[in-house]
């Protein structure tokens, strides 16, 4: 019997109709296989990782925010004040805030990891956002980064996000990979149906004007991607090659995910998607590779908060098929529908 089998067999014969408790018998077994345990563990130190930069395109007017707003969060994530924090805490995540690309040098903190590549990207409308070898650096830097958590002591991974922009580039990463640009363009701060309009036409140009190729992830990452979603995209890579699960958040995080995937298309087998974005993007994206969300609560702040609130169900999850009695350890008899 494999160990998908054994573990299938187990969540059968728990006290409760077979399927009962829907998606948490699939997330039970998916912790399962990437455990390679029948029994799952609980997680002993978990972790989001918030990655932040700048994004070039900012040039362009895409956002309701300034561009100084990224470099303010980052100092709000250190003082323990956004909603990243507070969830966090809630469920007993440590937050670690990865200086990306920020267009800032920060003073050190225990809690700020620099991984800068830039100080932001190029505007991608009028070239490529970074050039190949700073593409290469951002997943080399991410996966440096998920390899030390790991080392550390990391079971369970998140990541989230911050940059002003960051939406406007997640959605030409999407556009680059052959999404259909009306089915994923949307808000992602509050924006009116003009600068909407902008937003559109701003990726429209970034993609006639790089022409990035869909089956070179590297290329669509250099060519209209950002330094925050490259790390990203290599902290999944390493994550998935020690066996870790990874948590992806939103819109954004979710294109650091895309490049992973285009460069290795079993990561799908180690993350889990914490909530559906209320951008509409999200959920085209998601449906593309029949992924299910485990939250559906209309957000889309982004920093990892969708990801971290997830936890509790995921561990919920594993605590269901490791501590609730078999039909035969409770000796309750077993319908014939069982």
């Amino acid at each position: 019997m494999t160990l998908r089998e054994k573990v299938i067999n187990r969540l059968n014969n728990l006290t409760k109709p077979v399927g009962s408790l829907g998606y948490l018998e699939e997330i039970a077994l998916k912790i399962s296989l990437i455990q390679e345990k029948e029994l799952p563990e609980l997680f002993n130190d978990k972790r989001v990782y918030v990655f932040a930069g700048d994004h070039g395109v900012v040039e362009e007017k895409v956002s309701a925010y300034p561009k100084e707003v990224t470099f303010q969060m980052v100092f709000n994530f250190l003082n323990q004040g956004a909603a990243i924090n507070v969830f966090s805490k809630h469920v007993g995540a440590k937050v670690y805030v990865v200086d990306a690309g920020v267009d800032y040098d920060f003073d050190q903190h225990p809690s700020l990891i620099v991984k800068k590549v830039g100080y932001g990207t190029k505007n991608f409308t009028k070239g490529p956002a970074m050039s190949k070898d700073d593409a290469l650096k951002s997943v080399e830097y991410g996966q440096k980064i998920a390899k030390d958590a790991i080392n550390e002591g990391a079971d369970l991974l998140a990541i989230g996000d911050m940059g002003i922009g960051n939406t406007t580039t997640a959605t030409a990463i999407a556009a680059a990979f052959g999404f259909n640009l009306d089915e994923i363009l949307d808000i992602g701060t509050p924006i009116d149906n003009e600068k909407l309009k902008r937003k559109k036409q701003v990726v429209e140009k970034a993609i006639k004007v790089n022409n990035p190729n869909p089956s070179d992830s590297i290329d669509v990452l250099s060519k209209v991607g950002s330094y925050c979603i490259g790390e990203m995209a290599g902290f999944i890579l390493q994550a998935v090659e020690e066996k870790i699960p990874v948590v992806i958040d939103g819109f954004p995080t979710t294109a650091g995910f895309l490049i992973a995937y285009h460069i290795d298309k079993k990561v799908k087998d180690y993350v889990l998607f914490g909530h559906k974005s209320k951008v509409k993007g999200h959920k085209v994206i998601l449906d593309s590779i029949n992924e299910r969300p485990i939250l559906d609560l209309d957000m889309r702040l982004g920093e990892g908060t969708g990801a971290v609130l997830s936890m509790y169900l995921i561990e919920a999850a594993i605590k269901m098929i490791r501590e609730m009695a078999t039909f035969e350890s409770a000796n309750v008899s077993k319908g014939s529908d069982q």
